[in-house]
């Protein structure tokens, strides 16, 4: 029988363009947590053994290399670690469904504001802030992970779509700026 080689959307890809960095990013697992109605408290508990616990809308939080991901209401991506037993809630492995870009460097804001119809400045989004939202035409969650810094969650099938998308507003701002690339 045929073994299964696991390979990432992108292979790997990094990209530094003038002042900002396009790579992709290996999480490790991404579990969605999906609460059940009135089972607030059971998840919790469960969340608790990582030293977690539900994440407040539009936020995520981190601690010892696992990360809770708010993705809508009740709802969250555990991301890093394998999930705790999670009474009260359906857990779903997404690993394979979803691929991490990570964006960095002084003009980070600046592409995605090419692409993004939110205000990403460091002012109105803050590090600690994750957003549903789309790149161009892409549905995303958008972690804002340090002051020049995101992680971009998109669909596993659109990974290169928005690798691509990203590096041409990439090449426009390093155009822009007179930078050879």
């Amino acid at each position: 029988m045929p073994e299964l080689i696991a390979k990432s959307a992108l292979d790997g890809r990094s990209l530094t363009l003038g002042h900002v960095t396009l790579t992709e990013a290996e999480p490790g697992p991404i579990t969605s947590v999906a609460v059940y109605p009135g089972q607030g408290k059971a998840v919790a508990k469960g969340l608790k053994t990582l030293g977690l616990a539900m994440p407040a809308p539009n936020s995520f939080v981190e601690k010892k290399g696992a990360r809770i991901v708010w993705t809508g209401r009740e709802q969250a991506f555990l991301i890093g670690v394998a999930p705790p037993v999670l009474e009260g809630a359906a857990v779903t492995d997404q690993s394979d469904g979803w691929t991490v870009l990570a964006l960095s460097g002084a003009g980070a804001v600046d592409v995605l504001a090419r692409l993004v119809p939110l205000d990403l400045r460091l002012t109105a989004c803050p590090v600690g802030t994750a957003l549903r939202s789309q790149v161009n035409h892409m549905n995303a969650v958008i972690l804002r992970t340090g002051d020049h810094a995101f992680e971009i969650l998109v669909f596993r099938s659109m990974a290169r779509t928005a690798w691509h998308e990203i590096e041409a507003a990439m090449q426009m701002l390093a155009a822009r700026m007179g930078m050879k690339f």
